[in-house]
This record gives structure tokens, sequence and C-alpha cells, in this order.
């Protein structure tokens, strides 16, 4: 079970200072969520079930040769970003600088263990505008825009 908020970014923290991570992601499906992703020299196929805060997420480790066999047939634009870990006391944020058709989003998430922890949670200064509802704001949503149609 993933459950997790958006935040669009206010401000944004000294990036420098945190590891960070490439990733290239496409969707095979948007209805049920079937993504496939490169992260760094990893590769993945998830399945993301319905919801908005808390949803079902599956992720089965892939070869390079099968994400890149399975790339070639996701619809719409990919996805790709750098993706920034910024330690939250025992949280962790993500926060992803997107390139590519979303030049220009600035977007950081949180993963909970529980509903309760992600409805209590106090987003720093730095983070915006809670987005987690919005379906404009889920990267299998945006393959079809490019930042400057969505947003």
């Amino acid at each position: 079970m993933e459950i997790e908020r958006k935040f669009l970014v206010r401000e944004m923290p000294k990036l420098t200072a945190y590891p960070v991570k490439k990733l290239e992601q496409g969707y095979l499906s948007t209805g049920p969520v079937v993504r496939v992703r490169r992260e760094d020299n990893e590769y993945y196929l998830t399945y993301k079930g319905g919801g908005l805060v808390a949803r079902e997420e599956y992720n089965l480790p892939l070869s390079r040769e099968a994400y890149e066999h399975l790339r070639e047939k996701c619809d719409g634009n990919l996805i790709t970003k750098k993706r920034y870990l910024i330690p939250l006391g025992e949280l962790t944020a993500e926060l992803d600088v997107f390139e590519g058709a979303m030049e220009g989003l600035i977007m950081a998430e949180v993963e909970f263990s529980t509903l309760e922890e992600a409805y209590a949670f106090t987003p720093p200064d730095w983070m915006g505008k809670d987005v987690t509802e919005d379906v404009r704001y889920h990267n299998s949503y945006m393959i079809n825009y490019t930042y400057k149609e969505l947003f």
C-alpha cells in the first residue's frame, strides 16, 4: 500500500546537500496504472490501484532490456525528472524537478506508514500547496500534456 501526499514547492531548499536520482518513466496503461521506470540503473514494472492518498502499489524488477522493450510501447510523453531525497526527521521528502515535457514543474512527495500519519503531517515551510487530490499532478495524467498546457 502506498500512502503519500504531494505538495508544490514554494521555496527551493539547497539541493546540493542531498542525494539525487535520475528517473525516466512511461505508462503502458492509465486505468489501471501500469508503469515502467528507470531509476538510475535500476528498472521496474509497477502496478498502482485506484485512489489519491492511499492505493495499492506493486513493484517488480525488470532487466534493462525488458525496460527498453516496454518503454517503446508506452503512451504519451515519457516523464523525466531528477529526484532529490530530503530527510524530514523520520520521513523523507522526494523533491522532483521535472524535465522534458513537464519542465518547470517542481513537486515534493512524502510517503507515510498510515493514513493517520499522512493527515497529521505538517509540511515544512519550503513546501507549498497540497496537490494530493488534484489529478493533474499524477504522473499518469501528465503524460498527455506539456507543462504549459496543463498549468
